[in-house]
């Protein structure tokens, strides 16, 4: 099923228009009207006004939803010119042609293609901004963790006291007084 809308004498050279049209032919109806809306060009303008139209035509007239049209036909016709003549010099004259356009709009109804899933991937998990909760420790972890350290703890104390115990005998206990003499005859010796 086709719908057409037209639009006649509307006052925009035919080219300019046609330079619009070729990028938006066959392309889905909404997505035209939505290209066009940003589009600088006068005849864009008048484009997308012509697309609406049949867009509002297949709505009314046959129930068609507006995402399951696209643009089966795009014509810009030449319409008629209006001929005006400026002076120029010596009492000459030149012409000057102010070209119209009949845009014609054809859209048929189309089933839209089913999105495809990208194949061999995944997508990539969002990221997290929150900070990552403790984990709350029952009464029975920590006196587990203290129970395993101290026999390691008293292990490495046995070890360090008999190391420690002959170094300890073979020095000779120092008295108060004695610790600063002894300082200073060894400042004194390195000088």
């Amino acid at each position: 099923m086709e719908v057409r809308a037209v639009a006649k004498y509307i006052k925009v050279q035919p080219r300019k228009v046609r330079i619009v049209a070729d990028k938006v032919r066959g392309i889905p109806a909404q997505r035209a009207a939505d290209t066009l809306k940003f589009h600088p060009s006068k005849g864009a303008f008048h484009l997308r006004k012509v697309i609406i139209s049949a867009m509002a035509n297949a709505m009314e007239n046959h129930g068609v939803s507006p995402e399951n049209l696209k643009l089966a036909t795009v014509m810009i016709d030449e319409g008629p010119k209006q001929k005006r003549m400026m002076a120029r010099a010596m009492g000459r004259g030149n012409r000057i042609l102010k070209k119209t356009s009949h845009i014609t709009v054809v859209v048929e109804e189309f089933e839209p293609a089913a999105a495809v899933k990208p194949h061999g991937t995944k997508a990539k998990p969002r990221p997290k901004f929150e900070a990552p909760k403790a984990k709350k420790k029952s009464a029975k972890e920590p006196a587990e963790e203290v129970q395993a350290v101290e026999p390691q703890a008293e292990a490495a104390e046995a070890t360090e006291e008999t190391v420690e115990q002959p170094a300890a005998e073979t020095e000779a206990p120092v008295t108060a007084d004695e610790a600063p003499a002894s300082g200073e005859a060894k400042e004194g010796e390195g000088s």
